[in-house]
């Protein structure tokens, strides 16, 4: 099995290959021909000119060229480093919130699996401060309340509805 690193290698070998033979490629056989330089009117200004944006069209490619390069690799190491931190933490392992109390010293409020735990960090330690349940963390703050379903939107819509009525009724009455 390859790993992440031998197939940044590779790619990166090939793409420096062909970004360093792309100009050969475009370049015609014009780089072997003889220059005609005797001075004739109408066509050696024609011929300059088509020369010279063949040239321009050829920077312009080897410019896309480069540029196509640059952007791969960003996009190959940004899969390199996704994959690296999905593997490295895992599915039950996840950070919540962090706060820097001086330096090298922190809070940190992590996630494993259906506990959340409190750590001091400090130099040349990780100290356990305090366990919640999720449930005491939501109803301490500390997390986010769970995203509505919607039987419970549906519960929420309903009671305004009669609270207004009930404050309709009340206003009338007076």
């Amino acid at each position: 099995m390859r790993t992440p690193s031998s197939i940044l290698a590779a790619v990166t070998t090939a793409t420096l290959a062909c970004g360093l033979t792309a100009p050969v490629a475009f370049a015609a056989d014009g780089e072997g021909t003889k220059l005609n330089l005797a001075e004739e009117t109408g066509s050696a200004a024609t011929g300059a000119s088509a020369t010279s944006g063949g040239s321009i069209v050829r920077t312009i490619v080897g410019l896309a060229i480069v540029l196509a390069v640059i952007y791969g690799l960003h996009w190959v190491l940004k899969q390199v480093k996704t994959s690296k931190d999905a593997d490295e933490s895992g599915d039950s392992l996840e950070t919540v919130a962090t706060l820097n109390l001086a330096p090298n010293r922190s809070l940190h409020l992590v996630r494993v699996g259906g506990e959340i735990v409190l750590l001091g960090a400090a130099e040349h330690q990780i100290t356990p401060i305090r366990r919640y349940s999720e449930a005491e963390a939501t109803a301490l703050g500390l997390l986010e309340p769970p995203a509505m379903t919607l039987a419970s939107l549906e519960a929420e819509t309903a009671a305004p509805k009669g609270l207004m009525n009930l404050i309709r009724a009340k206003a009338v009455a007076k």
